[in-house]
């Protein structure tokens, strides 16, 4: 495709890391930070930084792996829509599929590798045992044996791994538990969040992975049912939030105002209008994440306050 032969070493492998999708992962991981630290008492620097990397690598991991395991489907998307879609790592000659599978692998091993010393270092034994799960999910998620996300119920563990397992595991590292009052009171309304994200992602692709064998709640279900779904989750996840928290009621109206721009995006976010599906999974994300952060901010604020 044009521009993707002059692109230098670097800025191949910084588009193949898809910058603009690491809020998905980091959000998550800093709302578990702050529950952590909120329920520890104090805020653990060297927890906050081994998170940040660990992190780091853990996105490396998903977002390589990811496109090497879909780069079949990728390829019949970029035949079907030769200009509905943005270039293709694989397919479009970014990156080798061998280059891109070495370099996500690798990233798994260094994920896990900073874990097992994090253990060491942090006083927290399960770290790693936390952080091989958070990896293991992905992997039913879209490598083999299972592929999950081609079979049906890869957006429900997306739901388990991003709004629950991910968050426990950064809320472990600052405080020592993974399951602290603060963090079961916040997390249905986040895994509600997580799961209308889960089901959006699948919008741009419905008829590349109809095509291609893939099930997800958007071939099965087909656009129409996914928004209004999508829409619903949010809602839900406003509600839960306003029901169960104190000063995490602050982060509720974000929630709605950024939900609300979405729901006037959802018209036009028809079947292959991929524009428009942009526009409005944008919304979402603003939702979820400007929200997420907000309460991230309160729940500190909060516990600061009550401690001094």
């Amino acid at each position: 495709m044009v521009g993707v032969e002059s692109m230098g070493a670097a800025a191949r492998w910084w588009y193949a890391l898809k910058p603009a999708s690491w809020p998905k992962v980091f959000v998550p991981a800093l709302l578990g930070q702050a529950v952590g630290a909120a329920s520890a008492g104090r805020l653990s620097g060297p927890a906050l930084a081994w998170g940040v990397l660990w992190t780091a690598a853990d996105i490396a991991f998903i977002v390589l792996l990811n496109d090497w395991g879909d780069r079949e489907v990728d390829a019949l998307k970029r035949r079907m829509f030769p200009r509905g879609c943005s270039p293709k790592t694989i397919p479009d000659g970014i990156l080798s599929a061998r280059a891109v599978l070495g370099a996500g692998l690798g990233a798994g091993g260094v994920a896990l590798v900073l874990a097992a010393v994090g253990g060491v270092g942090l006083g927290r034994p399960l770290l790693l045992p936390l952080a091989a799960l958070c990896l293991a999910l992905f992997a039913a998620y879209t490598l083999p044996p299972l592929r999950l996300n081609y079979r049906g119920g890869g957006e429900l563990l997306e739901m388990v791994g991003v709004g629950g397992v991910l968050p426990a595991l950064h809320v472990y590292a600052q405080c020592g538990s993974w399951a602290p009052a603060r963090f079961m009171e916040l997390l249905p309304g986040l895994l509600a969040l997580s799961l209308a994200s889960a089901l959006a992602s699948g919008l741009s692709d419905e008829e590349s992975d109809r095509a291609g064998g893939k099930r997800t709640f958007t071939t099965g279900w087909g656009n129409t049912w996914v928004r209004r779904a999508s829409e619903v989750l949010v809602g839900l996840g406003a509600l839960l939030w306003s029901v169960r928290l104190g000063v995490g009621v602050l982060a509720v109206p974000v929630v709605l105002f950024f939900g609300a721009r979405m729901v006037r995006q959802s018209p036009a976010a028809v079947t292959n209008a991929f524009g428009a599906q942009s526009a409005y999974k944008l919304e979402l994300h603003r939702a979820i994440w400007w929200s997420t952060l907000t309460l991230s901010a309160g729940v500190l604020a909060a516990s600061w306050g009550v401690g001094r």
